[in-house]
């Protein structure tokens, strides 16, 4: 059994789907009942409160762990999540790191990470710790003033990072789950090229078939929308890199393809996929 915590987000709805495609037995873990593929077992937790993850970890091999910004907060205890996965008996965890971790470490919500990290190398079980960087679905923050206004508003329209495809991970992270050569791996993962957001909006009106204009915000009036889904710390770190990125966050890296076996997925080929969230 496998099981997959944040089992119904953008990079969880794609893992579970490989791993039941690849005959695994799967418990998808969410904090909402939810739909999830035929002969996937469903638990509700929240892992804030590491106790309500047992029932799924009974008769568990593996863990994918992500964590939800909420897990970022002042007072939440995420590495309080290792120790009760190897109680009940998981042998190996793959983790969603962040990649701030090795360009940024300094900042609160990476320090954290970083002990979650930490305390997994430490566990004595199999690990494998994932590291992305931005996320191509980050752009449905843009899907609503695209539908009703034909507009992108976002913040440093031409500076940009390789964003990767939240499917590329789910891919990665099936992998790492089911094959010990990964065991011990920490992996970077990026999309193919640096794209700025000007150019995702142009990507986005290439599949709309239609023109979509791009805004530029100012840096406080972006902390203002992400702080309705994240805490503002994270919110500022996100935008730090976002507004100049390191040599390091510029980086395109080489391990989507060296475990999956062909070139991490466009932003271009996201949009396609997802188009009809803008229409």
């Amino acid at each position: 059994m496998i099981v997959v915590t944040g089992a119904t987000g953008n990079i969880g709805r794609p893992l579970v789907r490989a791993l039941a495609d690849a005959g695994e037995q799967v418990t998808a873990v969410s904090r909402r009942a939810a739909e999830v593929p035929e002969g996937v077992r469903h638990v509700v937790a929240d892992l804030a409160d590491a106790a309500s993850l047992e029932p799924a970890l009974t008769g568990a091999k593996a863990l994918f762990l992500l964590l939800s910004g909420d897990l970022h907060a002042v007072g939440a205890n995420p590495v309080d999540l290792v120790p009760k996965a190897a109680d009940a008996g998981v042998r190996r965890v793959v983790l969603l790191s962040t990649l701030g971790v090795a360009t940024r470490p300094f900042g609160t919500t990476r320090i954290a990470m970083r002990e979650l990290e930490d305390a997994v190398r430490e566990s004595g079980l199999d690990w494998v710790i994932l590291r992305p960087g931005g996320f191509a679905s980050n752009a449905l923050w843009w899907a609503e003033s695209v539908r009703t206004q034909g507009i992108v508003a976002a913040p440093f329209g031409d500076t940009g990072v390789p964003i990767i495809d939240p499917a590329d991970i789910g891919e990665v992270a099936a992998a790492c789950l089911r094959d010990h050569r990964h065991v011990g791996g920490v992996y970077e993962l990026t999309g193919p090229a640096v794209i700025t957001p000007r150019q995702q909006t142009e990507a986005l009106a290439a599949a709309l078939g239609k023109p979509v204009r791009f805004r530029e915000l100012t840096r406080a009036e972006a902390k203002a929308g992400m702080m309705q889904s994240m805490p503002g710390e994270l919110a500022d770190d996100t935008l730090d890199i976002l507004s100049s990125p390191t040599p390091a966050e510029l980086r395109v890296s080489p391990d989507v393809e060296r475990i999956l076996g062909r070139a991490p997925r466009s932003f271009a080929d996201w949009a396609a996929r997802n188009i009809a969230a803008f229409r």
